[in-house]
C-alpha cells in the first residue's frame, strides 16, 4: 500500500519512525515532508499529504499525518474534498474509522501517544477494511457533497 506521511515539528520524530515501521512492513512510503523547526506550520504539511492522495494514481493510497494535538492536521485535511480523515489514539477508535468511515489519513497526536500505542493504533488502521455497508456509503457521499 502507498502511504504518504506529513508532519510537523511536534511529530517529526515519529513520522520517521512510522516511515521505518512502515517499509519494514512492505508498504511504499512517500514523506511529503515534515520539519524540526518550531516555527513550521502543519497546514503545509497537511495539504501537501492530501493533495498527494487526490492526484495519485492508487485510488488505495493513504495519508498518515502527526502533529503535537493531532487535532490542526486533522482540521486541515478534513478541508480538502474526498479526505476523510479521523483523529485516533486507541485501536477501537482506529478500527471504527476505517469500517465506519473509510478514512484515508489517519491523524496522530505525538504529544499523548507513546510509541508502542502508536505502533498498534497504525497497524490496527492499515488492517482494518472498509465494511463497505450501505448506511456508511450513503453517509460518505453526503460528505462529499457537502460545499
Amino acid at each position: 500500500m502507498k502511504i504518504f506521511l506529513g508532519a510537523d515539528h511536534n511529530g517529526e520524530n515519529y513520522k520517521n519512525r512510522i516511515a521505518e515501521f512502515l517499509k519494514k512492513s512492505g508498504h511504499e512510503v512517500v514523506d511529503n515532508a515534515g520539519a524540526n523547526n518550531p516555527e513550521d506550520d502543519f497546514p503545509t504539511f497537511a495539504g501537501k499529504v492530501c493533495h498527494s492522495i487526490l492526484s495519485d494514481k492508487d485510488v488505495n493510497a493513504r495519508g498518515i499525518l502527526i502533529c503535537g494535538s493531532g487535532q490542526g492536521m486533522a482540521m486541515a485535511a478534513n478541508r480538502f474534498k474526498g479526505i476523510r480523515a479521523s483523529l485516533c489514539w486507541s485501536l477501537d477508535e482506529a478500527r471504527a474509522s476505517r469500517n465506519d468511515d473509510d478514512a484515508n489519513v489517519l491523524c496522530l497526536p505525538s504529544r499523548y501517544l507513546d510509541w508502542r500505542t502508536t505502533e498498534a493504533v497504525v497497524n490496527a488502521w492499515l488492517a482494518t477494511p472498509y465494511a463497505g455497508a450501505e448506511r456508511f456509503t450513503r453517509r460518505i457521499k453526503q460528505l462529499d457533497r457537502l460545499p
